[in-house]
């Protein structure tokens, strides 16, 4: 018998190959078999993605430093949880398409927008959400690594502890986000402003468990890092009304003010 992932031949009793550490599959799939596979990966007290989730709480810094000493065991990395956190983002907006669009207030700001052009930036923005998320790393590695780096980490470092912090965010903030979606879909628009403030907000926290600061420092660290982010955050948003301008989304005539 050979393993089916390196090929290597294997004695008929070992559950798992020594070459590769995979684990040898013997019965064909079952739903059974399927749904226990799953709660295992993801569920099990020694699962890698619960006890990353857990830690990312109570002391993210453990498992920030962790991945940028080295250790690659104990938490899951930093790619993998980000994917995770993209999925499961991709299912509140098909959610958010597919039933709640139409009950949706999207002009959240009160500009008198257009509701064509409301929806016209809400499919646009819903189309490219993944890669906008990406942009968000280096907006949030910068502000920390230029405001939070007691420790002199290098910015490689810091986009690793950017990419933990938004996975992490948009993990927990997921069964909130349905809760909205589900009790009032007509504000849901309003209340991602204050999703946007909570991202700011974990991502101060884990900035502040990573670096020891007094209390005086860890203030105005952390207005420095809002400000940075705000330049980002616009930058980011200005940069998007452009493409949308480029690839014929958007209209001149679209931006006008009803």
């Amino acid at each position: 018998m050979a393993c089916k992932n390196c090929k290597t031949e294997l004695r008929t009793d070992y559950s798992f190959c020594p070459n590769c550490g995979a684990k040898i599959i013997r019965k064909r799939l079952t739903i059974k078999n399927l749904w226990h596979d799953f709660t295992e990966r993801y569920f099990n007290l020694d699962n890698t993605f619960l006890i990353t989730f857990l830690h990312l709480f109570t002391k993210p810094q453990v498992v920030i430093e962790s991945y940028i000493n080295g250790v690659r065991k104990k938490y899951l990395n930093p790619a993998s949880y980000f994917g995770i956190s993209l999925a499961i983002s991709g299912l509140v907006l098909f959610i958010m398409r597919k039933f709640y669009m139409s009950d949706m207030d999207l002009d959240i700001f009160g500009m008198s927008m257009k509701a064509e052009t409301g929806e016209k930036i809400m499919n646009a923005t819903m189309d490219m959400s993944s890669f906008l998320f990406v942009l968000y790393i280096p907006i949030f590695a910068v502000a920390g690594w230029l405001t939070f780096n007691k420790k002199n980490y290098l910015f490689p470092e810091y986009i690793i502890t950017a990419i933990y912090s938004l996975a992490h965010y948009n993990i927990f903030s997921f069964p909130i986000s349905l809760a909205v979606l589900f009790i009032s879909p007509e504000r849901f628009m309003n209340y991602s402003l204050l999703f946007i403030a909570i991202m700011i907000g974990y991502a101060l926290y884990a900035a502040n468990k990573l670096n020891n600061f007094s209390i005086g420092e860890r203030l105005w660290r952390s207005i420095s890092f809002l400000f940075l982010f705000c330049i980002g955050y616009f930058g980011v948003s200005l940069f998007l009304n452009i493409l949308f301008l480029i690839f014929g989304v958007l209209t001149f005539e679209d931006l006008k003010p009803q």
